[in-house]
């Protein structure tokens, strides 16, 4: 599997939504309202999640869908909230949907998520960190005494990095302060001189990264060395992976990081019917869906039914790819 996920990490991305649904055939006066959760609203989730809506939009008069997006604290907020009954999808990355059905790391105290399941997964999502100019850091271990965000909590964001400072040897510790921003509100807070870098679990090409480098110069700093070797080698949800060159201004070559992909989760709770037209209002216009992002133009169905998921696919989803002979 990570063979598969380091190719398509190779190319860009997007990602995110939510929305409202009503039974196939029912009234208007019958509708019910149902939640994708993503990520905040500069992020490719929430960008996803309205490219999702716009297609299951596009024929509610004949399947009776409805779609509206919300922005979330991200991953592991979005699979909480599921559990909890009070969003029915939501954008995850790989990592954490792993984690979440096996009831490890943040999820360890709930214990396994039994009625999780996968729908398809997204774009590739590198680990990306930035640096302001100014700080004339190369790598990541020169953060150690300086100003860096760790995410918000509830987010995959923040989970992921402290996984990673944990594979380190480092914690929230070694930096002089450990802002807890949101992601958007990193981007400014960099170029403000309020904070010296930030790491971000996102698609590319992104505005949340572009806007930082556009405006005060930020650079990319590379995640490489032994503590990622360990965690790709022993992760099936990790790969090791570039960030492509010539997507950012003063970025013309690759910079070597890892990552995941983001997925569509939602409960065994949610009816067949429902997940079934969400599915088929995406792969049933899927040249469409691939225009509406960069990143989507490189996506195959074939690999977005397997590829990082680690739930159960839901029966509704399954019931729509085999229809499609795809399984």
């Amino acid at each position: 599997m990570k063979s598969a996920i380091q190719k398509s990490m190779a190319h860009l991305a997007i990602a995110a939504a939510s929305f409202a649904v009503l039974a196939p055939g029912a009234q208007a006066a019958e509708q019910r309202f149902m939640t994708i959760g993503t990520g905040g609203v500069t992020g490719v989730y929430y960008a996803a999640g309205g490219a999702i809506c716009r297609l299951v939009n596009k024929d509610r008069a004949t399947h009776g869908l409805r779609c509206s997006v919300e922005s979330t604290g991200g991953s592991v907020f979005n699979i909480n909230t599921i559990r909890a009954g009070e969003l029915d999808f939501g954008v995850a990355q790989s990592d954490w949907q792993y984690h979440a059905a096996k009831g490890s790391k943040v999820f360890e105290k709930d214990g396994p998520f039994k009625e999780l399941r996968a729908v398809f997964s997204i774009h590739p999502e590198p680990f990306t960190v930035l640096a302001r100019k100014e700080s004339n850091i190369t790598k990541f271990e020169d953060f150690k005494g300086k100003r860096f965000n760790v995410g918000n909590p509830g987010s995959g964001t923040r989970a992921s990095m402290e996984q990673l400072l944990s594979t380190m040897g480092m914690s929230n510790a070694d930096f002089a302060v450990a802002s807890e921003l949101k992601a958007d509100e990193h981007g400014a807070a960099l170029c403000d001189n309020k904070i010296d870098g930030f790491f971000y679990g996102v698609g590319h090409p992104s505005a949340n990264i572009q806007d930082p480098i556009t405006t005060c110069g930020a650079k990319l700093v590379p995640l490489t060395g032994p503590a990622i070797d360990k965690l790709a080698s022993e992760n099936s949800f990790y790969a090791k992976v570039e960030i492509p060159g010539g997507l950012y201004a003063g970025q013309d070559t690759p910079v070597p990081t890892y990552g995941v992909l983001a997925t569509f989760v939602t409960s065994a709770n949610v009816s067949d019917e429902v997940v079934y037209a969400l599915v088929k209002g995406v792969f049933d216009n899927f040249d469409s869906f691939k225009k509406l992002h960069p990143a989507f133009a490189h996506l195959k169905p074939e690999d977005m039914i397997k590829n990082g998921l680690s739930a159960p696919l839901h029966s509704g989803a399954v019931k729509y790819y085999k229809e499609k002979g795809w399984m």
